[in-house]
């Protein structure tokens, strides 16, 4: 498991950090827009979640101050302990990596939204937990579009079972989990055009789920850095870039 990095572990000094961060930041963001303005869609439906894995809590405060206020984590831990290092009113937390249930308790107070809900449990889990706390928390289904064996997920033909299954829990006068719509990721190795045939069926499959079970399903979680603009192509309204922000930044090799 990587460890992140620290200010002293660099590529460059603190000053051309800050620099290259808001320079990449800035060029996200055009690019972004560009792709957008190509697919007639308005960039305000798209929200960059920068992934900070990679780095320590101070760097990961420095894209925040470029401009990006919605930071994803894999680990539900290093999100805890960045949401109290940083506590920045203006951050907008992901979860986005598997979630176990038995970190659900201490993650919520972070008010994360979850993109990874793979299995029945772990939705109840969560919506057990935000009745508990009053908290309303909003939840995306993973789904394995790709249908490859080592992708995470849950298969599309169990998606209808799970989304009945939550419209049928006692639903709280206060908090609980909101499921706002699905995730994927696209298969290992796919080139743009077959990662835009995967994202294209689950914009399909969203479509189809709300008619058959009169749900607002209004969130797309799909695209990284390498397919993002086939992903925004397809409807996409949450896109998680990680390596691009800190290029220069990182050490190599």
């Amino acid at each position: 498991m990587a460890v992140p990095i620290s200010k002293q572990q660099m590529a460059c000094d603190e000053a051309t950090a800050k620099r290259l961060i808001a320079d990449n930041w800035n060029l996200v963001q055009e690019s972004v827009a560009e792709v957008a303005k190509q697919c007639g869609r308005d960039t305000s439906e798209i929200r960059v979640v920068g992934v900070t894995k990679y780095v320590d809590a101070e760097i990961t405060g420095w894209l925040v101050d470029a401009g990006c206020h919605d930071l994803g984590e894999n680990r539900p831990q290093l999100l805890e302990s960045k949401f109290e290092a940083l506590a920045r009113p203006e951050i907008r937390w992901h979860q986005i990596g598997n979630l176990q249930r038995n970190k659900v308790r201490r993650l919520l107070p972070a008010n994360p939204m979850i993109h990874a809900i793979t299995s029945q449990r772990l939705l109840d889990a969560l919506h057990q937990e935000c009745t508990l706390q009053s908290r309303s928390i909003e939840g995306l289904i993973e789904v394995n579009i790709s249908e490859e064996e080592a992708k995470t997920g849950l298969p599309v033909n169990q998606l209808e079972s799970i989304l009945r299954h939550w419209q049928d829990l006692p639903q709280p006068k206060t908090g609980g989990l909101q499921i706002r719509g699905l995730m994927a990721m696209a298969g290992w190795g796919t080139d743009q055009d077959a990662a835009r045939r995967q994202f294209a069926k689950l914009a399909e499959i969203r479509d189809r789920i709300q008619n058959q079970l009169a749900i607002e399903l209004p969130e797309l979680s799909m695209g990284m850095s390498g397919d993002y603009p086939a992903a925004i192509a397809e409807g996409a309204t949450l896109i998680r870039i990680g390596t691009r922000f800190f290029q220069g930044v990182l050490p190599t090799g």
